[in-house]
């Protein structure tokens, strides 16, 4: 943190707001920005009030003064949270953002939590993996910068750059691909968010109560792979777990209609207060 600089006083993160209705706050993964759940956001926005953020040194987002972890990127959710009065929004998180949520719902904030492909259950081995490809996947990325408006516009092109990711890239929008990829060499916060990510703790659980808690995984996913699926679930007991069957690691891209249904269904069962 910056010398003087309370806690109250960082920047607020950057958000967009969709739609009407009880709010449903969105946080995305590693290197991304709000845009990514572009493929849910009509459906979800017909109902709900959606807030999509943008995480710390993500999108429009400013970097965290200070010590970047886990911890820390959920102390500025949080704060987040209670500077907008959403302390009891549902909360639906992505990979980073879905380890991020479940954090969240482990100090009792938020309503109902969905929580797809979270990171953080991983084994010494998987998280090692994950440091490498992931980290391998960036550099790329970069470096391919100056040529992916052109690669992206290709179904091939987008099915190599995405083969980690998703299970139908060269089926996914152009422009949405690009978008992602150009958001990783326009992060500020991703070398300190990822090297919190494989050098940190693995996520501490918590009991919570039976239907709060739906945690979803894409059955082909290649970054947090299903292995860590029933360890998630475990260790937040009470909570359910639904597998996306043929899906990669992110199922609003690869199955959007499936998910928008998952996430208005487990958001909308029974009313939980924040507190439990």
């Amino acid at each position: 943190m910056v010398r003087g600089m309370t806690t109250q006083e960082q920047p607020d993160l950057h958000s967009e707001t969709f739609g009407d209705g009880r709010p449903l706050v969105l946080v995305h993964g590693l290197g991304s920005s709000w845009i990514t759940w572009a493929p849910i956001l009509a459906t979800l926005a017909r109902t709900r009030r959606v807030v999509a953020i943008d995480l710390p040194g993500h999108g429009a987002s400013a970097p965290l003064e200070g010590e970047v972890t886990v911890d820390t990127i959920a102390d500025a959710i949080e704060r987040f949270l209670r500077r907008n009065s959403l302390e009891a929004a549902d909360l639906v998180g992505s990979s980073l953002g879905a380890r991020l949520v479940l954090e969240l719902a482990r100090r009792g904030l938020g309503g109902h939590v969905v929580a797809l492909d979270p990171g953080g259950f991983w084994t010494l081995a998987e998280r090692a993996v994950f440091a490498a490809t992931v980290g391998a996947s960036v550099r790329l990325v970069r470096f391919l910068q100056p040529w992916l408006r052109g690669i992206t516009a290709s179904g091939i092109g987008r099915r190599i750059l995405l083969f980690q990711f998703s299970a139908r890239a060269g089926q996914l929008d152009a422009a949405l691909v690009l978008s992602e990829l150009r958001s990783y060499a326009a992060s500020t916060g991703l070398d300190a968010t990822l090297k919190a990510l494989t050098r940190g703790a693995n996520q501490v659980g918590a009991a919570v109560t039976p239907g709060r808690v739906a945690i979803g995984w894409g059955t082909r996913d290649r970054v947090t792979v299903p292995a860590q699926a029933e360890r998630a679930q475990w260790k937040f007991a009470g909570s359910s777990l639904h597998w996306f069957d043929g899906s990669g690691h992110f199922p609003h891209w690869d199955q959007p209609d499936a998910t928008a249904r998952f996430i208005l269904a487990n958001t909308g069962l029974i009313e939980t207060s924040p507190a439990e």
